[in-house]
């Protein structure tokens, strides 16, 4: 895989000044008191580590990646945060910076109340909340879908309040045209596979685009953007916030209220009933705009293309190749090529 960086993606080596000592100091200087101990978390897109505090409390420091996102783009996930948790919607909010205790001539704090802090030499970008645990939810139990589905109301309930400014929009053009061309343009595909996998996802896109103009009027609204189980975390009901809450609001963005469905969709035996259930849920606090029941596989769809170009922009982090082995190999581009054509099939039904 030989893909370049584009505008706007973090360099080569972003990270590697991220010494331990580095984070340390910096949470230090930003007025935490981490008594030493760390521990790495799994993250791709930014480096995040669970660090204990001197009073025994355990937290968790998350460092952006340099050029991803702009301290405006940070600044407004973290105020959907905070927004969601002062609504009672369980989230992962990210705690205020201790101001008070901060040396100022070394970092530089930002949002109301701060939420994130700047480095003054070197110019790394954090944040800080608190540690939470949590397993996947079962989705084969209908009563764990439907809890789930009233959850995800209550977050869109919030989210419609009103638009993303400074983020990102979920559409066709910006999640597959796009996609598309610069995995084209930086020959990213495989050269054997490249005219196979051109023209699948050339037919996928077009059904897409074709899917997307059959909602006119489609409301869009704040949602979590990347809502897979792993960004779902269940309490057992009888702990502190039993439940549903979610973690992760890195691509929180604009876009359609099924694209914080569709990921949830329950497979196996029970499939439908615990579909149906979380439906139901989602719609005792917001309305479901059942046209957009049509937009499952066009979602996915966008989804595969996003992914891939993800993966090709950022394998210039040294994090890529170890964890994505497979990615940029004639089997995984043959492998999208059959599943782009399935994905047709699907959307032409």
């Amino acid at each position: 895989m030989s893909a370049t960086a584009a505008p706007g993606d973090d360099a080569p080596g972003a990270f590697a000044a991220l010494t331990p000592g580095r984070v340390l100091d910096a949470l230090s200087d930003a007025g935490w008191h981490p008594d030493g101990r760390m521990l790495q978390l799994n993250s791709y897109e930014n480096r995040v580590f669970q660090l204990f505090l001197d009073d025994g409390s355990a937290a968790v420091a998350k460092f952006y990646g340099p050029q991803r996102w702009s301290d405006a783009q940070i600044l407004e996930e973290h105020a959907f945060a905070l927004e969601l948790a002062a609504a009672d919607v369980p989230v992962v909010a990210p705690e205020p910076m201790p101001a008070e205790r901060a040396d100022l001539r070394r970092v530089r704090l930002a949002g109301t109340p701060p939420t994130l802090a700047t480095e003054l030499d070197g110019g790394f970008r954090f944040s800080v909340s608190r540690r939470h645990a949590g397993r996947a939810p079962d989705l084969d139990d209908p009563a764990v879908a439907a809890w789930l589905g009233r959850f995800i109301g209550r977050l869109h309930a919030v989210g419609a309040r009103r638009p993303f400014v400074h983020r990102r929009t979920l559409e066709p053009t910006a999640w597959g045209d796009a996609p598309r061309d610069w995995l084209l343009a930086h020959d990213a595909v495989t050269p054997a596979e490249r005219a196979g996998w051109q023209a699948a996802c050339d037919a996928a896109l077009a059904l897409v685009h074709a899917a997307f103009a059959r909602v006119p009027g489609l409301r869009l609204l704040r949602l979590h953007g990347d809502c897979h189980l792993g960004n779902v975390l269940w309490r057992e009901v009888g702990d502190d916030g039993g439940g549903p809450h979610v973690v992760d609001l890195d691509d929180a963005c604009n876009g359609p209220a099924m694209q914080d469905l569709w990921m949830l969709q329950p497979e196996g035996p029970h499939a439908a009933a615990s579909w149906a259930a979380l439906l139901d849920g989602y719609r005792v606090f917001m309305p479901l705009d059942e046209r957009e029941l049509a937009l499952v596989e066009p979602l996915r769809t966008l989804r595969m293309l996003h992914h891939s170009a993800w993966l090709a922009r950022r394998w210039h982090d040294p994090a890529f190749p170890v964890a994505f082995p497979w990615f940029g190999t004639p089997a995984y581009w043959s492998q999208q090529t059959t599943q782009l054509r399935e994905q047709v099939e699907l959307m032409s039904a």
